[in-house]
Protein backbone atom coordinates (compact mmCIF):
# COMPACT_ATOMS: atom_id res chain seq x y z
CA UNK A 1 0.00 0.00 0.00
CA UNK A 2 1.24 3.48 -0.88
CA UNK A 3 1.38 6.30 1.60
CA UNK A 4 -0.70 9.47 1.27
CA UNK A 5 2.41 11.40 0.27
CA UNK A 6 3.27 8.89 -2.46
CA UNK A 7 -0.26 9.03 -3.88
CA UNK A 8 -0.10 12.81 -4.15
CA UNK A 9 3.36 12.68 -5.73
CA UNK A 10 2.24 10.14 -8.34
CA UNK A 11 -0.84 12.20 -9.18
CA UNK A 12 1.33 15.30 -9.53
CA UNK A 13 3.69 13.47 -11.92
CA UNK A 14 0.63 12.67 -14.06
CA UNK A 15 -0.14 16.37 -14.39
CA UNK A 16 -2.76 16.52 -11.64
CA UNK A 17 -2.79 18.61 -8.48
CA UNK A 18 -4.53 16.77 -5.67
CA UNK A 19 -5.44 18.35 -2.39
CA UNK A 20 -4.25 16.36 0.62
CA UNK A 21 -7.78 16.05 1.97
CA UNK A 22 -8.87 14.38 -1.27
CA UNK A 23 -6.61 11.40 -0.50
CA UNK A 24 -7.84 10.20 2.87
CA UNK A 25 -6.64 6.63 2.53
CA UNK A 26 -3.68 4.91 0.84
CA UNK A 27 -4.56 3.45 -2.54
CA UNK A 28 -3.78 -0.03 -3.85
CA UNK A 29 -0.75 -0.54 -6.05
CA UNK A 30 -2.81 -1.03 -9.21
CA UNK A 31 -4.36 2.43 -8.82
CA UNK A 32 -0.86 3.89 -8.46
CA UNK A 33 0.16 2.05 -11.64
CA UNK A 34 -2.85 3.50 -13.46
CA UNK A 35 -1.76 7.03 -12.52
CA UNK A 36 1.76 6.32 -13.79
CA UNK A 37 0.39 5.20 -17.15
CA UNK A 38 -1.43 8.45 -17.83
CA UNK A 39 0.25 10.49 -20.61
CA UNK A 40 1.56 13.84 -19.40
CA UNK A 41 1.37 15.82 -22.64
CA UNK A 42 -0.17 15.66 -26.10
CA UNK A 43 3.01 14.15 -27.57
CA UNK A 44 2.65 11.12 -25.29
CA UNK A 45 -1.07 10.68 -25.97
CA UNK A 46 -1.59 7.98 -28.59
CA UNK A 47 -4.66 7.84 -30.80
CA UNK A 48 -7.56 10.28 -31.33
CA UNK A 49 -5.43 12.15 -33.90
CA UNK A 50 -8.12 14.61 -35.00
CA UNK A 51 -9.07 15.49 -31.43
CA UNK A 52 -5.48 16.00 -30.28
CA UNK A 53 -4.80 18.22 -33.30
CA UNK A 54 -7.77 20.40 -32.41
CA UNK A 55 -6.62 20.55 -28.78
CA UNK A 56 -3.08 21.53 -29.74
CA UNK A 57 -4.42 24.45 -31.79
CA UNK A 58 -6.77 25.54 -29.00
CA UNK A 59 -4.05 25.42 -26.33
CA UNK A 60 -1.38 27.08 -28.45
CA UNK A 61 -3.75 29.93 -29.28
CA UNK A 62 -4.58 30.37 -25.58
CA UNK A 63 -0.88 30.48 -24.67
CA UNK A 64 -0.18 33.09 -27.35
CA UNK A 65 -3.00 35.28 -26.02
CA UNK A 66 -1.82 34.78 -22.46
CA UNK A 67 -5.30 33.63 -21.45
CA UNK A 68 -6.68 30.40 -19.98
CA UNK A 69 -8.02 27.88 -22.48
CA UNK A 70 -11.70 27.95 -23.33
CA UNK A 71 -14.06 25.60 -21.49
CA UNK A 72 -13.88 22.05 -22.86
CA UNK A 73 -16.29 19.12 -22.85
CA UNK A 74 -14.98 15.61 -23.53
CA UNK A 75 -17.60 13.03 -24.48
CA UNK A 76 -17.37 9.33 -25.19
CA UNK A 77 -17.52 5.85 -23.65
CA UNK A 78 -15.66 5.13 -20.39
CA UNK A 79 -11.93 4.45 -20.41
CA UNK A 80 -10.96 6.33 -23.58
CA UNK A 81 -8.81 9.02 -21.94
CA UNK A 82 -11.10 11.90 -20.95
CA UNK A 83 -9.47 12.28 -17.53
CA UNK A 84 -6.00 11.97 -19.07
CA UNK A 85 -6.77 14.71 -21.58
CA UNK A 86 -7.97 16.99 -18.78
CA UNK A 87 -4.64 16.49 -17.01
CA UNK A 88 -2.81 17.14 -20.27
CA UNK A 89 -4.64 20.44 -20.76
CA UNK A 90 -3.56 21.57 -17.29
CA UNK A 91 0.01 20.38 -17.89
CA UNK A 92 0.29 22.03 -21.32
CA UNK A 93 -1.03 25.31 -19.89
CA UNK A 94 1.24 25.08 -16.84
CA UNK A 95 -1.58 25.42 -14.31
CA UNK A 96 -3.04 23.39 -11.47
CA UNK A 97 -6.04 21.11 -11.72
CA UNK A 98 -8.86 20.43 -9.26
CA UNK A 99 -10.71 17.16 -9.75
CA UNK A 100 -14.28 16.41 -8.71
CA UNK A 101 -17.34 14.62 -10.11
CA UNK A 102 -20.96 15.46 -10.76
CA UNK A 103 -22.47 13.03 -8.22
CA UNK A 104 -20.24 14.36 -5.41
CA UNK A 105 -21.47 17.95 -5.85
CA UNK A 106 -24.76 17.50 -4.01
CA UNK A 107 -25.25 21.08 -2.84
CA UNK A 108 -24.57 24.33 -4.59
CA UNK A 109 -22.29 25.30 -1.72
CA UNK A 110 -19.99 22.38 -2.55
CA UNK A 111 -19.33 23.76 -6.02
CA UNK A 112 -19.12 27.35 -4.76
CA UNK A 113 -16.41 26.35 -2.28
CA UNK A 114 -14.33 24.79 -5.04
CA UNK A 115 -14.78 27.75 -7.40
CA UNK A 116 -13.71 30.32 -4.82
CA UNK A 117 -10.63 28.23 -3.95
CA UNK A 118 -9.29 28.13 -7.52
CA UNK A 119 -6.17 30.00 -8.53
CA UNK A 120 -6.18 32.19 -11.69
CA UNK A 121 -5.93 29.99 -14.78
CA UNK A 122 -6.61 26.71 -12.96
CA UNK A 123 -8.42 23.81 -14.58
CA UNK A 124 -11.54 22.50 -12.84
CA UNK A 125 -12.28 18.98 -14.03
CA UNK A 126 -15.79 17.60 -13.39
CA UNK A 127 -16.17 13.94 -14.27
CA UNK A 128 -19.68 12.64 -15.05
CA UNK A 129 -20.80 16.22 -15.41
CA UNK A 130 -24.16 15.09 -16.79
CA UNK A 131 -25.02 13.90 -13.27
CA UNK A 132 -24.81 17.39 -11.75
CA UNK A 133 -27.91 18.36 -9.80
CA UNK A 134 -29.95 21.04 -11.60
CA UNK A 135 -29.48 23.68 -8.89
CA UNK A 136 -25.75 22.96 -8.77
CA UNK A 137 -25.36 23.17 -12.53
CA UNK A 138 -27.05 26.55 -12.64
CA UNK A 139 -24.25 27.98 -10.47
CA UNK A 140 -21.88 27.21 -13.34
CA UNK A 141 -23.70 29.42 -15.87
CA UNK A 142 -22.44 32.83 -14.60
CA UNK A 143 -19.19 31.25 -13.46
CA UNK A 144 -18.37 29.99 -16.96
CA UNK A 145 -19.49 33.11 -18.83
CA UNK A 146 -18.66 36.03 -16.55
CA UNK A 147 -16.50 34.39 -13.86
CA UNK A 148 -19.01 35.52 -11.28
CA UNK A 149 -20.59 33.56 -8.46
CA UNK A 150 -24.14 34.31 -7.35
CA UNK A 151 -24.75 33.60 -3.66
CA UNK A 152 -28.08 33.91 -1.87
CA UNK A 153 -27.86 35.12 1.73
CA UNK A 154 -30.73 34.56 4.12
CA UNK A 155 -34.14 32.98 3.60
CA UNK A 156 -37.64 34.13 2.81
CA UNK A 157 -38.46 37.84 2.39
CA UNK A 158 -35.09 38.89 3.79
CA UNK A 159 -33.07 36.83 1.32
CA UNK A 160 -30.78 38.75 -0.98
CA UNK A 161 -28.35 37.80 -3.72
CA UNK A 162 -24.80 39.00 -4.01
CA UNK A 163 -22.39 38.46 -6.90
CA UNK A 164 -18.74 37.63 -6.20
CA UNK A 165 -15.80 37.67 -8.57
CA UNK A 166 -13.97 34.36 -8.95
CA UNK A 167 -10.63 33.67 -10.65
CA UNK A 168 -10.65 33.12 -14.40
CA UNK A 169 -10.50 29.34 -14.89
CA UNK A 170 -11.01 26.59 -17.45
CA UNK A 171 -13.83 24.14 -16.85
CA UNK A 172 -13.34 20.68 -18.34
CA UNK A 173 -16.30 18.35 -18.20
CA UNK A 174 -16.35 14.64 -19.03
CA UNK A 175 -19.49 12.77 -19.92
CA UNK A 176 -20.52 9.39 -21.26
CA UNK A 177 -24.03 10.66 -22.02
CA UNK A 178 -24.03 14.00 -23.79
CA UNK A 179 -27.79 13.91 -24.25
CA UNK A 180 -28.34 14.06 -20.48
CA UNK A 181 -26.38 17.30 -20.18
CA UNK A 182 -28.57 20.38 -19.72
CA UNK A 183 -28.70 22.40 -22.94
CA UNK A 184 -27.68 25.75 -21.37
CA UNK A 185 -24.66 24.10 -19.77
CA UNK A 186 -23.63 22.23 -22.92
CA UNK A 187 -23.83 25.42 -24.98
CA UNK A 188 -21.40 27.22 -22.69
CA UNK A 189 -18.50 24.93 -23.61
CA UNK A 190 -16.29 26.51 -26.25
CA UNK A 191 -14.99 23.17 -27.50
CA UNK A 192 -16.63 19.74 -27.50
CA UNK A 193 -14.36 16.79 -28.23
CA UNK A 194 -15.76 13.36 -28.98
CA UNK A 195 -13.54 10.37 -28.20
CA UNK A 196 -14.09 7.24 -30.28
CA UNK A 197 -13.08 3.64 -29.65
CA UNK A 198 -9.45 3.02 -30.64
CA UNK A 199 -8.24 0.84 -33.53
CA UNK A 200 -6.02 -2.11 -32.62
CA UNK A 201 -2.88 -0.43 -34.00
CA UNK A 202 -3.22 2.52 -31.60
CA UNK A 203 -3.98 0.21 -28.68
CA UNK A 204 -0.91 -1.90 -29.43
CA UNK A 205 1.21 1.25 -29.17
CA UNK A 206 -0.45 2.08 -25.84
CA UNK A 207 0.26 -1.44 -24.57
CA UNK A 208 3.94 -1.17 -25.55
CA UNK A 209 4.24 2.23 -23.82
CA UNK A 210 2.58 0.90 -20.67
CA UNK A 211 4.79 -2.19 -20.67
CA UNK A 212 7.88 0.03 -20.81
CA UNK A 213 6.67 2.14 -17.88
CA UNK A 214 5.77 -0.94 -15.81
CA UNK A 215 8.95 -2.83 -16.71
CA UNK A 216 7.12 -5.67 -18.47
CA UNK A 217 8.91 -7.65 -21.19
CA UNK A 218 6.36 -8.01 -23.99
CA UNK A 219 6.80 -8.91 -27.65
CA UNK A 220 5.20 -6.46 -30.13
CA UNK A 221 3.10 -9.30 -31.57
CA UNK A 222 1.86 -10.09 -28.06
CA UNK A 223 0.93 -6.43 -27.55
CA UNK A 224 -1.12 -6.69 -30.75
CA UNK A 225 -2.93 -9.78 -29.42
CA UNK A 226 -3.82 -7.87 -26.25
CA UNK A 227 -4.94 -4.87 -28.31
CA UNK A 228 -7.27 -7.01 -30.43
CA UNK A 229 -9.12 -8.08 -27.27
CA UNK A 230 -9.21 -4.67 -25.55
CA UNK A 231 -12.63 -3.60 -26.90
CA UNK A 232 -11.17 -0.44 -28.38
CA UNK A 233 -10.47 0.95 -24.91
CA UNK A 234 -7.03 1.91 -23.49
CA UNK A 235 -8.14 1.31 -19.89
CA UNK A 236 -9.10 -2.26 -20.76
CA UNK A 237 -5.87 -2.75 -22.73
CA UNK A 238 -3.81 -1.76 -19.69
CA UNK A 239 -5.91 -3.98 -17.44
CA UNK A 240 -5.45 -6.98 -19.75
CA UNK A 241 -1.72 -6.28 -19.90
CA UNK A 242 -1.51 -6.52 -16.10
CA UNK A 243 -3.51 -9.75 -16.04
CA UNK A 244 -1.30 -11.33 -18.71
CA UNK A 245 1.73 -10.16 -16.72
CA UNK A 246 0.33 -12.00 -13.69
CA UNK A 247 -0.22 -15.12 -15.82
CA UNK A 248 3.30 -15.25 -17.27
CA UNK A 249 4.90 -14.55 -13.88
CA UNK A 250 3.06 -17.54 -12.38
CA UNK A 251 2.91 -19.97 -15.33
CA UNK A 252 5.98 -18.98 -17.39
CA UNK A 253 9.25 -17.05 -17.19
CA UNK A 254 7.76 -13.55 -17.08
CA UNK A 255 8.16 -12.74 -20.78
CA UNK A 256 4.89 -12.14 -22.66
CA UNK A 257 5.01 -13.93 -26.01
CA UNK A 258 2.07 -13.98 -28.45
CA UNK A 259 1.09 -17.53 -27.47
CA UNK A 260 1.31 -16.80 -23.76
CA UNK A 261 -0.76 -13.65 -24.25
CA UNK A 262 -3.50 -15.69 -25.92
CA UNK A 263 -3.37 -18.38 -23.23
CA UNK A 264 -3.44 -15.84 -20.41
CA UNK A 265 -6.42 -13.99 -21.86
CA UNK A 266 -8.31 -17.28 -22.29
CA UNK A 267 -7.67 -18.14 -18.65
CA UNK A 268 -9.25 -14.82 -17.63
CA UNK A 269 -12.28 -15.41 -19.86
CA UNK A 270 -11.49 -12.92 -22.63
CA UNK A 271 -12.26 -14.36 -26.06
CA UNK A 272 -10.94 -13.54 -29.53
CA UNK A 273 -13.18 -10.48 -29.91
CA UNK A 274 -12.44 -9.22 -26.42
CA UNK A 275 -15.83 -10.28 -25.05
CA UNK A 276 -16.05 -11.15 -21.37
CA UNK A 277 -18.64 -13.13 -19.43
CA UNK A 278 -21.25 -10.34 -19.41
CA UNK A 279 -20.84 -9.64 -23.13
CA UNK A 280 -21.38 -13.30 -23.95
CA UNK A 281 -24.36 -13.44 -21.58
CA UNK A 282 -25.95 -10.52 -23.44
CA UNK A 283 -25.47 -12.24 -26.79
CA UNK A 284 -26.68 -15.60 -25.47
CA UNK A 285 -29.87 -13.99 -24.14
CA UNK A 286 -30.51 -12.33 -27.49
CA UNK A 287 -29.54 -15.33 -29.61
CA UNK A 288 -30.88 -18.27 -27.60
CA UNK A 289 -33.55 -17.10 -25.19
CA UNK A 290 -35.15 -14.65 -27.64
CA UNK A 291 -33.89 -16.24 -30.88
CA UNK A 292 -32.69 -12.93 -32.34
CA UNK A 293 -36.03 -11.18 -31.82
CA UNK A 294 -36.05 -7.57 -30.53
CA UNK A 295 -35.60 -7.24 -26.76
CA UNK A 296 -36.20 -4.14 -24.64
CA UNK A 297 -33.27 -2.71 -22.71
CA UNK A 298 -34.89 -3.27 -19.31
CA UNK A 299 -35.76 -6.88 -20.15
CA UNK A 300 -32.24 -7.49 -21.44
CA UNK A 301 -30.67 -5.98 -18.33
CA UNK A 302 -32.83 -8.09 -16.01
CA UNK A 303 -32.01 -11.22 -17.99
CA UNK A 304 -28.25 -10.78 -17.47
CA UNK A 305 -28.47 -9.32 -13.96
CA UNK A 306 -27.07 -5.89 -14.80
CA UNK A 307 -28.34 -2.32 -14.54
CA UNK A 308 -29.83 -0.93 -17.80
CA UNK A 309 -27.50 2.07 -17.66
CA UNK A 310 -24.50 -0.26 -17.31
CA UNK A 311 -25.61 -2.27 -20.33
CA UNK A 312 -26.13 0.89 -22.37
CA UNK A 313 -22.92 2.68 -21.38
CA UNK A 314 -20.39 -0.07 -20.68
CA UNK A 315 -21.27 -2.95 -23.01
CA UNK A 316 -23.40 -1.78 -25.92
CA UNK A 317 -20.92 0.65 -27.55
CA UNK A 318 -18.40 -2.08 -28.29
CA UNK A 319 -21.01 -4.70 -29.24
CA UNK A 320 -22.51 -2.20 -31.68
CA UNK A 321 -19.16 -1.28 -33.20
CA UNK A 322 -18.18 -4.96 -33.48
CA UNK A 323 -21.37 -5.63 -35.44
CA UNK A 324 -22.72 -8.09 -32.86
CA UNK A 325 -25.76 -6.11 -31.78
CA UNK A 326 -28.09 -3.55 -33.31
CA UNK A 327 -30.64 -1.15 -31.91
CA UNK A 328 -34.05 -1.06 -33.54
CA UNK A 329 -37.25 0.86 -32.68
CA UNK A 330 -38.56 -2.37 -31.17
CA UNK A 331 -35.48 -3.18 -29.09
CA UNK A 332 -32.01 -4.76 -29.16
CA UNK A 333 -31.29 -7.53 -31.65
CA UNK A 334 -28.36 -9.89 -32.19
CA UNK A 335 -26.82 -9.90 -35.65
CA UNK A 336 -25.85 -12.92 -37.71
CA UNK A 337 -22.26 -12.29 -36.68
CA UNK A 338 -23.25 -12.74 -33.03
CA UNK A 339 -24.74 -16.15 -33.84
CA UNK A 340 -21.58 -17.10 -35.74
CA UNK A 341 -19.32 -15.96 -32.91
CA UNK A 342 -21.21 -18.09 -30.40
CA UNK A 343 -21.16 -21.04 -32.79
CA UNK A 344 -24.95 -21.06 -33.12
CA UNK A 345 -27.12 -21.84 -36.12
CA UNK A 346 -29.71 -19.09 -36.32
CA UNK A 347 -32.08 -21.04 -38.55
CA UNK A 348 -31.58 -24.20 -36.51
CA UNK A 349 -32.56 -22.47 -33.27
CA UNK A 350 -35.64 -20.96 -34.92
CA UNK A 351 -36.74 -24.37 -36.19
CA UNK A 352 -36.23 -25.93 -32.77
CA UNK A 353 -38.23 -23.25 -30.98
CA UNK A 354 -41.01 -23.53 -33.56
CA UNK A 355 -41.16 -27.29 -33.02
CA UNK A 356 -41.34 -26.85 -29.25
CA UNK A 357 -44.04 -24.23 -29.62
Amino acid sequence: MASRKEVIQVAASAGESVADDLVPEPLPGEVIEEARLRPRNLAEFKGQAELTEHLSILLEAARKRGRPADHILFAGPPGLGKTSLAGIVASEMGVGMRVTSGPSLVRGGDLAAILTDLQPGDVLFIDEIHRLATNTGEILYPAMEDFKLDIVIGKGPTARSIRLDIPIFTLIGATTRTGMLAGPLRDRFGFVGRLDLYPAADLAGIVMRSATILGIDVHPAAAHQIALRARGTPRIANRLLRRVRDFVEVRADGVITPQLAIEGLEVFGVDTLGLDKVDRSILEVLCVRFNGHPVGLTTLAQSVGEDPETIEDAYEPYLLQAGLLERTPRGRMATSRAFDHLGLDHLGIAATLQAIG
